[in-house]
């Protein structure tokens, strides 16, 4: 179903011609730099295509001749290579014997005008062809290694390519050998079989094109198909053909593939270790916001109104025409590094309008009240990090960001791990912001509905006739803390850093020393209104409650922090309304 989907939309970029996208027997490449020879093969000049300052230069992409796929012997791609496989001048390597790697860039020159002359044996009459023949077989490389370019691209060790003097285009985009390319394509005289993909027949491919551009996986690129060892095959076939796929459609899914992940690419986004790009079987738009629903805002912009954005895709239910056809097909695809291939972390397909419904979903569940400062909004990688270790995207743990946007997609219940990961980071760091609060009342939430309990759940602000005892520890919590905030004015740690971990998990084992220290901070308070309200709310909050409990469920610990953080912003609200505190707390 995957392949299927991605050889669809390479037959769909070709058909809208939207895109730059390559046709069968070539590929987009990056060239930083490209060779100018004039017809006798005199070298005249390097032209930088590169855009950009410092470390972050693009180099511009170019269509080229299909590259070969390397494994540790001598391979040459046809009209493009390094300076090794041009020049035969390796990348210099200390590690390396200077001898040997001169040595092998011989070979490797060799094999460049060898694969020239064996591919191209037609069209070596073209004026292009025969100049970048003419310029190696002569040997007269000193303009340029004299050129001040040559350090720089002998160091980095950059793919180069030829254009002839007077022309717009690489020798490899010229019509003769385009032509001479796209008819040669299938020659090998395999035997045809049917293809998985596709249901035809087509000679197999052997090998697969490397993808390049998932996060964390080999820079050479990895593949989805391989069988590289003997203990991968069966029946004495050989690498791929234990699973034939033909060859138009490898060309087909690989291209598509590699198009979604180029740098720069508007269809992909990274959510934690998880390489995730996305598509419509047909042009929709909703492919130019995907990724603004989940991925960070660009720096300097305003908060997004996801919703809003959201509302121009949705069903007719929502009373409002639906942005083009809602039953177009979408899928998401997530990829992960594993060894030398390359993981399926998550796959989802289906309408449009599935997909929006469930995202709107996903907000709604987020919903939760805020501070003043706070964005309305959360993207998924903002919620994945407050579950990682100082916040950075690397510690998000492994599985749990393709798991969490899998859930999100199809409208399930969040993995427990999120839970749990939120829950491990509040206890840790004793701080429940605004995005943890909101990812896990968005768990409690999901989880009831979804199966259907019959339990009051928590909602986006402070709710005073929820009964569930983590949900009205919490609040308890969150109140001892202000009386003892109030009472001592600028103290450096309060309860919340000594206790939130026991009071949480174990709320027996705080507790009944915190309420001890309640009698004394409130004996503290100057304004005598002020503690008599605060009693009244502890009061309201222990109606009922004849202990504390000896333990709480993982659910419940996560009442507990919502039910603290809807408490403290109760307090927030409470005292912007009334910054001396005078007639206190109104919870009625």
């Amino acid at each position: 179903m995957i392949l299927q989907a991605l050889n669809g939309y390479y037959h769909r970029l070709r058909t809208d011609c939207l895109t730059d996208i390559a046709s069968e027997g070539f590929q987009n490449q990056p060239i930083p730099f490209v060779i100018i020879i004039n017809r006798e093969g005199f070298f005249l000049d390097f032209q930088d295509t590169r855009s950009g300052e410092g470390k972050k230069k693009t180099a511009r992409q170019f269509i080229v001749p299909k590259g070969v796929k390397r494994t540790s012997g001598i391979a040459s791609n046809l009209l493009w290579d390094s300076p090794a496989y041009i020049f035969a001048r390796p990348k210099p390597d200390p590690a390396k014997d200077p001898a040997k790697l001169a040595e092998r860039a011989i070979k490797q020159q060799q094999c460049f005008i060898e694969a020239i002359r064996e591919q191209l044996s037609s069209i070596l009459y073209d004026d292009g062809i025969d100049a970048i023949l003419r310029f190696i077989e002569n040997g007269s490389f000193k303009s340029a290694f004299d050129h001040p370019s040559w350090t720089e691209i002998e160091e980095s060790g950059s793919n180069l390519s030829f254009r002839l003097e007077g022309d717009n285009c690489l020798v490899c985009e010229r019509p003769a050998v385009i032509t001479t390319l796209s008819t040669g394509v299938h020659n090998d005289g395999s035997t045809k079989q049917i293809c998985l993909i596709t249901g035809n027949n087509d000679e197999p491919a052997m090998l697969h094109t490397a993808i390049k551009g998932v996060y964390g996986a080999q820079s050479s690129g990895s593949n989805i198909i391989s069988f590289n060892l003997p203990a991968f095959t069966s029946y004495g076939k050989k690498q791929s053909f234990n699973a034939p796929v033909g060859k138009n459609a490898e060309f087909s899914y690989t291209t598509a593939l590699n198009h979604l992940l180029a740098k720069g690419s508007r269809q992909r986004l990274q959510v934690g270790d998880t390489s995730t790009v996305f598509w419509a079987d047909k042009s929709h738009d909703f492919e130019n916001v995907f990724s603004e629903l989940f991925g960070d805002p660009p720096k300097g912009e305003p908060e997004q109104d996801y919703k809003q954005l959201i509302a121009v895709f949705r069903s007719p239910e929502t009373a409002i025409t639906p942005l083009l056809d809602p039953t177009t097909r979408f899928f998401v695809l997530g990829l992960a590094p594993n060894a030398a291939r390359i993981a399926i972390r998550f796959w989802y397909a289906d309408t449009v309008m599935a997909v929006v419904n469930n995202i709107w979903q996903h907000f709604d569940d987020l919903e939760m009240v805020k501070g003043p400062k706070e964005w309305r909004s959360i993207t998924l990688r903002s919620l994945l990090r407050s579950t990682a270790l100082q916040g950075k995207d690397d510690n998000v743990q492994p599985n749990l960001a393709g798991d969490t946007m899998k859930a999100v997609l199809a409208g399930t219940p969040y993995p427990q791990t999120l839970l749990s990961a939120t829950l491990r980071r509040c206890r840790s760091e004793r701080e429940i912001t605004y995005p943890r609060a909101s990812l896990i009342k968005a768990v409690l939430v999901r989880e009831t509905r979804y199966y259907n309990k019959m339990t009051k759940e928590v909602g986006m602000s402070l709710d005073m006739t929820n009964r569930n005892i983590g949900y009205r520890l919490g609040r308890l919590f969150a109140t001892l803390e202000k009386i003892q905030e109030e009472a001592s004015p600028g103290i450096n740690a309060t309860i919340r850093d000594r206790f939130y971990g026991s009071a949480s998990a174990t709320p027996v084992a705080a507790f009944p020393h915190l309420m001890k220290l309640k009698n004394h901070h409130i004996g503290k308070l100057e304004n005598k209104g002020r503690a008599v309200n605060f009693e009244r709310i502890i009061g309201e909050i222990m109606d009922g409650l004849n202990d504390f409990s000896t333990h709480l469920s993982l659910a419940d610990q996560g009442r507990f922090a919502v039910g603290y953080y809807h408490q403290r912003q109760e307090f927030f609200a409470s005292s912007k309304k009334d910054p001396q505190h005078e007639g206190a707390i109104n919870h009625e």
